[in-house]
C-alpha cells in the first residue's frame, strides 16, 4: 500500500483518529502517541500549517474540514501560520520515546518548531 498507514483501522475510524490528534497538537503544540502514528500526524499537520499560511477562505474551510475545533482553527490561523511564513516546511518534529510499559509499542512525541 503506498501513500498512507492504514493503522489496523476502517477508513472512517482511522480518519476520526487522526482528526483528533491533529486537533490536539495544534492545541496544546505537544502530543505523545506510537512512532506509526506520529508519523501520519506529523504529515497532515504539515500540509495543513502550509495550506493555512496562504491565508483565504479555502484555506479556512479546508482547515475546518479537518479540525474538530473552531478555536483551533483560529489558532492555526492567527498564531501557528504565521510564526513559520519564512519558513518552507518543517514546521513539526517526531522524536523517539521509550517503548510503553504494557505493550513495548515504540512511542513518539510530535511538536510543533
Amino acid at each position: 500500500m503506498r501513500g498512507y498507514r492504514k493503522l489496523g483501522r476502517p477508513s472512517d475510524q482511522r480518519w476520526a483518529m487522526l482528526r483528533s490528534l491533529v486537533t490536539a497538537l495544534l492545541a496544546k503544540e505537544k502530543i505523545v502517541t506510537t512512532l506509526t502514528r506520529a508519523r501520519e500526524v506529523s504529515s497532515l499537520a504539515e500540509k495543513l500549517i502550509t495550506s493555512a499560511k496562504g491565508g483565504g477562505l479555502a484555506a479556512r474551510r479546508r482547515a475546518m474540514g479537518v479540525l474538530l475545533d473552531e478555536d483551533v482553527a483560529r489558532k492555526l490561523f492567527e498564531n501557528v501560520a504565521p510564526r513559520y511564513k519564512d519558513r518552507s516546511g518543517g514546521y513539526t518534529r517526531v522524536v523517539r520515546l521509550a517503548p510503553r510499559q504494557g505493550d513495548a509499542a515504540p512511542m513518539a512525541q510530535v511538536e510543533l518548531l
